[in-house]
């Protein structure tokens, strides 16, 4: 897969994510969320302004600090693929 493969790809399931209604498990949010922090390069502190979610999602982060960037891709684009989409 090219470069601009996977980043269309990984576009497609961010906007799949985006535009699903139906509420997501928890742990699931928190993986996609790290995957995708990990994927824009954007290691800014997460900006919730619940102290038990920037902890929860600043764990998720460091779960996942040993992936790069396109391997965080890779991994939402299956994640969405076997979560989000299996459930449609």
């Amino acid at each position: 897969m090219t470069d601009k493969d996977l980043h269309n790809k990984f576009e497609e399931a961010v906007k799949l994510v985006n535009d699903f209604t139906e509420p997501l498990p928890a742990d699931l949010l928190l993986k996609l969320y790290a995957y995708y922090k990990i994927a824009n390069k954007n290691y800014s502190n997460p900006g919730s302004k619940t102290p038990l979610i920037n902890a929860f999602k600043a764990n998720a982060l460091i779960q996942a600090q040993h992936i790069g960037r396109k391997q965080a891709m890779k991994k939402y684009i299956e994640l969405v693929a076997k979560e989000i989409k299996e459930s449609d």
